[in-house]
């Protein structure tokens, strides 16, 4: 059976994604232990938060060093949330703090178009937008219907230096924003899958899947 790691940091609701793993036919553990990262076969970083306190945790239980152990060994990495925006080279979140830098990019503050009603944070179900045809095909989105609605809680968003790096956009105060990224091994979802249902589960199997 295929073990997967969650990282545990002392951020975010690990419980809800502890239980939307329960039933995937999966092995999961809850570590910050090196050793069982490095041997588990697929990885998530969750995480809830600003990003300066996460990646102050991430460094308080010495797993930076680990984390790069991990993606350079070509396993597959799924960041959620806050553990999407870490996966960047730094955030202007109360003041500019070094990202994990897997992915070339920055994450910066929603901006919310003059003329809309939205408020932030972006606390909501939203759409997620195919920025490309069939893009989809052999990562963690396979099979899920475009403008399939997932669930958001954020205030900040990542903007990858690369548009290749984007998977899936989606919109919010009249304005698009990253949603998902992709770059080789390495995944990101600016929504949680374990809160976004029907959809949210077939996400986590696909992520399964490629391992």
């Amino acid at each position: 059976m295929k073990n997967i790691a969650v990282i545990d940091y002392g951020i975010g609701n690990v419980k809800s994604m502890m239980n939307a793993l329960i039933g995937l036919n999966v092995s999961t553990t809850l570590t910050n232990n090196k050793q069982k990262i490095l041997a588990s076969d697929g990885l998530i970083l969750p995480g809830v938060g600003a990003f300066g306190k996460g990646m102050e945790n991430l460094k308080k239980f010495d797993l930076i060093e680990t984390l790069n152990e991990y993606v350079e060994s070509g396993k597959p990495l799924l960041g959620i949330c806050l553990g999407m925006q870490m996966l960047l080279e730094e955030s202007e979140e109360f003041q500019i703090t070094k990202g994990l830098g897997f992915i070339k990019g920055r994450v910066v503050k929603m901006q919310i178009g003059i003329n809309s009603s939205d408020k932030l944070p972006h606390v909501s179900w939203n759409e997620l937008i195919e920025p490309e045809v069939n893009k989809w095909d052999n990562t963690i989105l396979k099979n899920v219907s475009p403008h399939s609605d997932v669930y958001f809680v954020h205030s900040y968003i990542t903007v990858p230096d690369n548009s290749e790096d984007i998977l899936a956009q989606s919109e919010y105060g009249e304005k698009k924003f990253c949603s998902a990224i992709n770059k080789k091994n390495v995944y990101g979802t600016q929504f949680h899958p374990e809160k976004s249902a029907k959809v949210g589960q077939l996400i986590l199997n696909n992520f399964i899947s490629i391992i």
